[in-house]
This record gives C-alpha cells, structure tokens and sequence, in this order.
C-alpha cells in the first residue's frame, strides 16, 4: 500500500496567531490556492480514496482537492488534531500568555508533552491515532490519501518512524510504502524530519 500523508492548507488561525489545535477554523485564500496546488500534484497518482480528519481545516482542503482529483472522500474522526491547547485554544498568543501564563509556560518547557489545562494528553493522541492509522493500512486500497493535521503527522512521524522533530509546512507530504508490516518514508515533499 501507498500512503499519502498530508496536512491542510493555511488557516485563519495561522495568520491571526492563535492557539489552535481543537480550534475550528478555515482555510485562507492562500490555504485554498494551496489546496488547488495539492490537488495539481495529486492528480495523477491514483490515489483510491483520501481519508481527513473533521476539523474545518481538514474537510475544505480534501474537498478541493477531491474536486479536482475525483477521489472519493471519508471523513476519520480519529485523525482530528489533538486538542493541545486546552485552555487557551482559540486565544491569540499574547491573549493566552496575559491570561494563563502558567499554562503557556508548560507549552514553553514542552509541547509534546505537557499537562496544560482541559488538553488531550500525548498518550492518548498517539494511542488514537496509530489505532486509526492501522486500521486504514488494512484496507483494500492500494493507494491512499490522508489529510489531517501537523500533530497528527508528528505522532506518528514519531511513534512508527522514530523521528522526534518534524516540521511539516501547509499542505505537506510524506509518501509512505507500506508491506503489510513495516512502514517506509519514500519521499517528502515540504517535510523536514529529523531525530
């Protein structure tokens, strides 16, 4: 199985400076122009179905590219972001640093993993995500698309690769070849991973 493991375009909440995480916002117009772009890009690669997460985010960038492309769409609750955030989600930065400092001052230390008040644990971001992430690389398809979210991806960036830090810009991707038991990266495409 191939696996196309991408994350949404830009956001509102990227270029107002918010905790986002949970927060439900949508793609700018540079995010839907991205979208357009992946869409260009995935066109061609037979690609059977293309799961996202529900997130706002998530759900405008697979329709365009699913516009474009035809794929079919399924919508994968477990592949929404992790609500890291807690608290401060939808706050601007400098609104959560003035209200809750104690709580950005755990992201501060670390934002993997933190106790921040009212967040989803690490654990259990990973646990429902490399769930869902199975389940999908058991299905029929030979090709797939997921499109979800930078927390997302880490986890399992993380957990199945081993790779600690990553960056993964708006609309990214990480080919994946899968065998039926081990998973390797092929390629990236607007993705710095490192140990």
């Amino acid at each position: 199985m191939k696996i196309y493991l991408i994350r949404h375009g830009e956001t509102t909440g990227d270029i107002e400076d918010r905790f986002g995480g949970d927060y439900e916002d949508h793609l700018t117009e540079k995010g839907r122009e991205q979208a357009k772009e992946l869409g260009a890009y995935l066109k061609d690669k037979n690609i059977e179905i293309i799961f996202h997460s529900p997130r706002i985010r998530a759900v405008e960038t697979a329709g365009i590219v699913s516009n474009i492309t035809g794929f079919p769409l399924q919508e994968i609750h477990d592949f929404r972001e992790r609500n890291n955030y807690g608290i401060l989600t939808g706050l601007t930065k400098s609104e959560g640093k003035e209200k809750f400092p104690l709580e950005v001052a755990k992201l501060e230390k670390d934002r993997t993993y933190h106790d921040v008040r009212d967040s989803e644990s690490y654990e259990n971001l990973k646990t429902r995500v490399l769930q869902a992430f199975e389940n999908i690389s058991h299905t029929p398809h030979a090709i797939i698309g997921i499109i979800t979210h930078g927390g997302v991806i880490g986890s399992i960036a993380r957990e199945i690769f081993g790779h600690n830090k990553i960056k993964v810009e708006d609309c990214g991707i990480i080919e994946i070849d899968y065998d039926g038991n081990t998973h390797k990266i092929i390629s990236l495409k607007g993705v710095e991973i490192g140990v």
